[in-house]
């Protein structure tokens, strides 16, 4: 049975300080110079991972939070999307309820954090964007958040604490899975830590999961009827905890054929179509709708600039 080879027979000569192998063609400071090179490689690979600080664009007025490794920063956007209210149709209620929530929080009054949630393509993430076109000269910015990045708005929060301006904190399409780090982060956020939030921010968010998280059926079996009333599991309360942190809810529903069709003439009409044939385009409207398997905002926004290209490549 061969013996192990001794620890400093297994260390290189010229870590030790012996005269090096006479076998070993590299000389000592070609060595060095690959070690070297190699701690230099992977000190680059590190430096990516390593949390930085970045300042901002304060010229700007709204931003996307980017994350590169560990690293993130406050991201200028130049170009905004240029939805008004008044594009906003058949979502009256909903749209006056969340300007008002806005005006207050511009005005140092009292305002809730949102939560927009319901059927897709109703309006929800362009109700957000046209209130932000609506408020900006006014001091209102915008910072949009991936859902994925939530775990970093203690980050976020120390970035603009101390800013005269007025923030909305926008995270569109907002739901979670069991033990996703983020969770936690938005419910200490929005009430449960220690730490103030900023008093000149607001978080929005749309969803269309009323409570955020999947709710499997297995869950409603767990609710017991004790003295007359009805009692959740466990696993309903944990959900309802996140959705209830939002003091205002904005409920959006599919939409009807006439509402549908409303919102197809509204575009229509701002993007300059010909609509002499109402009954044609109409019909052309309900079978786009049809062949899409939906009647929603953005179904009828996407027929109107359709239906307006057509008309323009006809008369080239």
């Amino acid at each position: 049975m061969t013996e192990p080879r001794p620890l400093s027979d297994q260390i290189p000569d010229q870590i030790l300080g012996r005269a090096p192998d006479p076998l070993n063609n590299q000389a000592p400071d070609r060595l060095l110079e690959q070690v070297l090179k190699q701690a230099s490689a992977l000190l680059d690979r590190a430096e990516h991972w390593l949390p930085t600080t970045t300042k901002p664009d304060w010229n700007a007025h709204a931003w996307r939070w980017r994350k590169n490794g560990a690293r993130g920063r406050l991201e200028a956007v130049q170009r905004t999307h240029a939805i008004t209210l008044a594009d906003l149709c058949c979502i009256d209620a909903q749209r006056d309820e969340i300007d008002r929530n806005t005006r207050q929080f511009l005005a140092g009054a009292g305002a809730n954090n949102t939560l927009l949630w319901g059927a897709r393509g109703t309006g929800k993430s362009s109700l957000i964007k046209a209130l932000f076109n609506t408020y900006r000269e006014r001091g209102l910015r915008l910072i949009e958040i991936d859902k994925d990045d939530l775990i970093d708005l203690p980050d976020i929060l120390d970035l603009i604490h101390d800013r005269p301006e007025r923030f909305i904190l926008y995270c569109d399409d907002l739901s979670f899975d069991a033990g996703e780090s983020g969770y936690k982060a938005l419910k200490a956020v929005l009430d449960g830590s220690i730490g103030e939030p900023p008093k000149n921010l607001l978080i929005y968010a749309t969803s269309n999961r009323r409570h955020l998280l999947p709710e499997p059926q297995q869950e409603n079996r767990e609710a017991r009827m004790i003295d007359g009333e009805i009692h959740h599991g466990e696993g309903v309360e944990e959900k309802v905890s996140l959705s209830d942190r939002f003091g205002l809810w904005l409920s959006f529903y599919p939409f009807g054929q006439a509402q549908y069709l409303s919102v197809c003439h509204h575009w229509l009409e701002r993007l300059a179509a010909d609509r002499a044939d109402a009954a044609e385009t109409e019909r052309a409207a309900l079978q786009w709708a049809l062949r899409r398997g939906s009647r929603s905002g953005r179904t009828a926004w996407q027929f109107a600039r359709d239906w307006a290209g057509r008309q323009q490549l006809s008369q080239t």
